[in-house]
């Protein structure tokens, strides 16, 4: 090319302006254990608002791995992110909300009654019976259903079909107890359902009942309605915030 082509200087400059938009050029950050990030990706250079936006479209909550697979981004990038957007957005219209390693947003509790107003619908009202059920899985998760028997004195089985059903309880895996019983949780749908940002967030019940829900599986007999009755309490108290929701 002649000293004179006025494309030579334009040519010239067009390595510099990729290796400024790759992440993974000399110099630039790259994803993580120094893995290529592919072209377009944020990488380690990933914001709040980009992830914010992601888990905004997202259609059901993504694990951290996942976030890291789709950003490009390194694990410590993905946790910093998700910590400094969890303190952007406490006081805003919408939460992150952390279930282990899964993230999702959700609408602020204070937000519930004006948005069940929009979408025409009122949340769905618990028993008695099936509200003490979902209190003893959140407080002592995980736990198998004839510990739950035992700590509320009476079959369980309809409230947790029921809790199941409507997602609020969910199966972790199970028990290596003889005959390897069903360990049940809660999972994101809880944390939405009751305004929750994580399960760390649960109300806090007297300490006596606290040491009963998580005694050894072969202790937790004694007294089971007064154990029942508090944590049952308990869990009203939570869904007195205002429920969260996720319209779609």
């Amino acid at each position: 090319m002649s000293d004179g082509d006025p494309l030579g200087p334009a040519a010239a400059a067009e390595p510099d302006a990729a290796a400024e938009l790759d992440p993974t050029a000399d110099g630039a950050d790259g994803a993580a254990d120094g893995a290529d990030v592919p072209d377009g990706l944020p990488g380690d250079a990933l914001t709040d608002a980009q992830l914010e936006a992601l888990l905004f479209v997202a259609e059901r909550p993504l694990s951290r791995r996942e976030l890291g697979a789709i950003t490009g981004a390194s694990p410590e990038t993905i946790d910093g992110r998700l910590g400094d957007l969890q303190v952007v957005l406490a006081s805003r219209g919408v939460r992150l909300i952390v279930d282990g390693e899964r993230v999702a947003l959700a609408t602020a509790p204070e937000a519930g009654r004006l948005i069940g107003r929009y979408i025409g619908r009122e949340p769905t009202r618990l028993s008695p019976a099936t509200l003490e059920t979902l209190a003893i899985v959140a407080y002592r998760q995980p736990a198998t259903k004839s510990v739950i028997e035992r700590i509320r004195g009476v079959d369980a089985d309809y409230a947790i079909r029921s809790l199941l059903h409507r997602r609020l309880v969910v199966e972790l895996g199970r028990s290596d107890a003889p005959g390897r019983p069903i360990l049940y949780g809660t999972g994101v749908e809880f944390l939405e359902r009751f305004g929750l940002t994580s399960i760390d967030d649960l109300p806090v019940v007297d300490a006596a009942i606290a040491e009963r829900l998580t005694l050894p599986d072969a202790d937790a007999a004694a007294d089971p309605a007064t154990a029942a009755s508090t944590a049952g309490s308990a869990a009203i108290g939570a869904a007195a915030r205002q429920p969260a929701g996720r319209p779609r």
